[in-house]
């Protein structure tokens, strides 16, 4: 049966196609002989003006005569040459153009060259691009597959090979269930089929590629990037798919997902068994096979640890996949007997994690034998200097042995455990412990920040369980702003702390999602409303419950001079400008947070510089001694004095407006606002109209030299002219783009869209897409926040050493 004949289109692209390269041909003489239209049309020439005539005399310049005969010595010695010569045009100018002669033999042994031209710019990047292809396929560190449209392995670059574990060649014609086990191969072909079928892309799909030389248990995890090929006649040609090893990201998130789970699950009861078993639940199946937790006999009592080398392990929680643990995890009922100098005895004895593995045993001899542990991790149980126990991990039936960063992981479980253990063991017994647990859950100090000054005081109500919930926070923002955050958990004891920790910790999350801070009390009063709901479950046994919190949120940028407020049943703050006298600061209430469904409002108000910010919780106005009122006022006259030293202001306002034995907990928070000014700030206007990036370019160019960071302007321009060019491609409007020269250098692009920007692999033949992609490669920090106007991109670059840090006040008003 005879084959069909396949006609190909030629690419539009080709430089040397036979609708764009112009065609002469010259005989051994170097006489035009042949003269082809698209010639004439590139040099002006007609058949007549060059056919039987020298092209050396007609073609090459006087000038230009030593490189063409040069050109022609490479070519008669090798048969052939491909390379740029200039040409001159009929008009005496000169075009640039990239040649390809071959040697044709006519009939007498009469031998003529065949020549093939096309503009020197096309032919160079024509040649780029090749070259960057053959690149893709030699040296390319991420994965390139090209299928057919059956899905045959047409070709494979090495990143695959290595993947696969066979050599490139002998991939081609195979399919992807050859190597990948049954279920991930149909996986990946569904893909890959509807890509060839819809002509929809991939972009970036996880899924599962296991091979079928892997042990079982094994996982493998790739990212997968897919487009399909065809040629400019539009004929489908096959499918091609980048693929990336992301298996170790995988396992990465698997453990930070594990950590944020053993957050929630770790430490819900001051019972001292019960969290054991907790910590014992959280780790199996995601971390290990079989998890035991064995304390210091005096702990399972409640009693004081006593030393590690003389006390006794009692087992107090054991989890396994399995209802028959391995024989190295089996132990007697209730004590913990190890054999002389275990990994165990050892963690206890020099209070570190101990990883081991190829331990003895771990396969089995025969079908169906028993598996034993090939993997141990060991990690003491330790809380403020207190040796509480030991948790030990084993992994016997999944293949992987532990890593480096499963031992940190499993540190870090034992760590919070520990202290979820120790509180239990003390809560009853003495009021240091409870609080040692909250002010190791307030931030030791907080941060320098060039937006404000700040001072804070927290003091502690007396009582065992007067230890209460109040808490404050200081938190950098992009842009060079901060949020001031003062809260206050209803309820006392170790409860009230702990929830103060988790909110505190919400807190800062949802301040670096850039949220407004109406959005941040309304997913606060989401989480209050799960942690009651959850207490409410474990029913009237699980201790005092928490019932509520308030808390303020502000933010404060020291560039335009607004401050933006929402409060959740907390009391407003203090506002003091430069000569002026303290007043409350007038914003909405709102519902306290826990309470759900009701909404929260936020306001806005400018600052000149030098004003002050008092954000405090109820228990600095609200002491047995005098009524709200009443301690409002004892604050405006300390507040409203001259200005001194705001940690002095601070000690103040505690020694004047709280009583000699307060009844609730108190913290205060004092701002004095910075400004930076204009030698600080540079902001244009740009219009959504092309040029804008080029714009962009040119004043981030000037305004860092005159700066004098002459050493960022490079990459500063590449940054902005990729946010830019993003602006201008999918936004509307007109553009702004801010600089700010803080401890870091800040770049700012706003538009008017609230399109979600996001990495991502740019396809192979796609001429944009990697933007973003350079621009995390490039700063130390970027991420996006949203306006009621639209969207601001933002990034981070370190100054170069000592041009960063602002001054001690601001430099002036904007």
């Amino acid at each position: 049966m005879d084959t069909p004949l396949r006609t190909f289109t030629e690419s539009p692209e080709d430089p040397f196609s036979l609708h764009r390269a112009a065609a002469a041909v010259l005989d051994a003489r170097g006489t035009v002989v042949g003269w082809s239209a698209l010639a004439g049309e590139l040099l002006g020439y007609r058949p007549r003006d060059v056919i039987g005539r020298a092209a050396r005399d007609v073609l090459i310049a006087p000038g230009d005569r030593r490189a063409a005969a040069a050109a022609v010595r490479s070519c008669t010695g090798a048969g052939g040459w491909f390379g740029v010569l200039p040409v001159r045009r009929k008009d005496g100018g000169t075009l640039r153009l990239g040649f390809r002669a071959r040697l044709v033999v006519r009939e007498g042994d009469r031998e003529e060259w065949f020549l093939v031209g096309a503009p020197a710019d096309e032919v160079v990047q024509w040649e780029t691009d090749r070259s960057l292809l053959d690149g893709f396929f030699r040296r390319c560190p991420i994965g390139i597959a090209v299928h057919g449209p059956e899905l045959d392995i047409l070709r494979v670059n090495r990143a695959i090979a290595r993947f696969a574990d066979a050599p490139a060649e002998s991939l081609r014609g195979a399919r992807m269930g050859d190597f990948l086990v049954p279920t991930d191969a149909r996986t990946a072909e569904r893909a890959l089929r509807s890509v060839v079928e819809s002509g929809r892309p991939l972009i970036f799909t996880e899924q599962p590629a296991r091979m079928r030389t892997d042990p079982p248990g094994r996982e493998r995890f790739v990212a997968v990037s897919a487009f399909r090929m065809q040629d400019p006649a539009g004929e489908v040609l096959g499918v091609t798919q980048i693929v990336e090893d992301v298996t170790d990201r995988e396992r990465a998130r698997r453990r930070l997902a594990l950590l944020n789970d053993a957050s929630e699950r770790i430490g819900t009861t001051l019972d001292v068994t019960r969290t054991a078993q907790e910590l014992a639940r959280v780790a199996v199946p995601g971390l290990a096979d079989c998890v035991a937790v064995d304390l210091l006999e005096p702990v399972v009592a409640g009693g004081e640890p006593g030393p590690a080398a003389s006390g006794r392990l009692c087992r107090a929680a054991l989890s396994c996949v399995t209802d028959r643990p391995p024989p190295a995890v089996r132990r007697a009922e209730g004590e913990a007997v190890f054999a002389p100098d275990p990994v165990q005895a050892r963690v206890l004895r020099e209070r570190r994690p101990v990883l081991e593995t190829g331990l003895a045993g771990a396969a089995p001899a025969a079908p169906g034998a028993e598996a034993d542990a090939h993997s141990l991790v060991a990690v003491p149980l330790s809380a403020r200097g207190a040796l509480l126990g030991v948790v030990s991990m084993w992994r016997a039936y999944r293949p992987d042995a532990f890593e480096e960063d499963d031992l940190t992981l499993a540190a870090e479980f034992a760590a919070r455990a520990a202290v979820s253990i120790d509180n239990a063991r003390r809560y009853t017994q003495q009021r240091t412990a409870s609080l040692s647990l909250q002010r190791s859950l307030l931030p030791a100090q907080v941060p320098e920040h060039p937006a404000v000054e700040v001072a804070h005081r927290y003091l502690p109500a007396g009582g065992v369980t007067d230890v209460g919930g109040d808490w404050f926070d200081v938190i950098p923002l992009s842009g060079a702003r901060v949020a001031l955050v003062v809260g206050d958990v209803v309820g006392h004891g170790v409860p009230a702390a702990a929830t103060m920790g988790r909110l505190r910790t919400a807190v800062h999350t949802l301040a670096g999602l850039d949220l407004e801070p109406d959005e941040v009390l309304s997913q606060l009063d989401d989480l209050v409303g799960r942690i009651a709901g959850e207490q409410q479950a474990r029913g009237p046994d699980a201790g005092e419950q928490i019932v509520g919190a308030s808390c303020l949120y502000a933010v404060y940028d020291p560039v335009s001079r607004r401050c933006s407020l929402a409060r959740a049943g907390h009391p407003p703050p203090v506002v003091v400008t430069p000569g002026g006298r303290p007043v409350l600061a007038g914003l909405p209430e709102g519902p306290p947070l826990g309470l759900g469904g009701l909404p929260f409002e936020s306001t806005e108000f400018e600052l000149p510089e030098g004003s002050l910010l008092a954000l405090y919780t109820d228990g600095l106005v609200e002491s047995g001694r005098c009524d709200v009122d009443e301690g409002l006022e004892l604050l405006y006259g300390v507040l409203g004095g001259p200005e001194r030293d705001l940690d002095a202001l601070c000690a103040a306002v505690t020694r004047t407006v709280l009583p000699e034995h307060p009844t609730d907990d108190m913290a205060v928070l004092l701002a004095r606002t910075r400004v930076l000014g204009d030698d600080r700030v540079a902001t244009w206007e740009l219009p959504a109209e092309p040029t804008a990036a080029q714009r962009a370019r040119r004043l981030t160019a000037d305004q860092l030299t005159e700066w004098g960071l002459h050493d960022l302007v490079f990459t500063t321009e590449l940054i902005v002219s990729e946010l830019v060019t993003n602006a201008y491609r999918y936004a509307s409007g007109p553009l702004r783009l801010r600089l700010i020269r803080d401890p870091a250098l800040i770049c700012e692009v706003s538009d008017g869209s609230t399109t979600a920007p996001h990495l991502r692999r740019a396809r192979t033949t796609d001429e944009g897409g990697r933007g973003l992609f350079l621009v995390a490669q490039l700063t130390e920090r970027w991420g996006a926040r949203y306006t009621r106007d639209g969207k601001t991109v933002w990034t981070e670059q370190p100054l170069p050493d000592g041009r960063g840090p602002l001054p001690a006040a601001g430099t002036g008003g904007r």
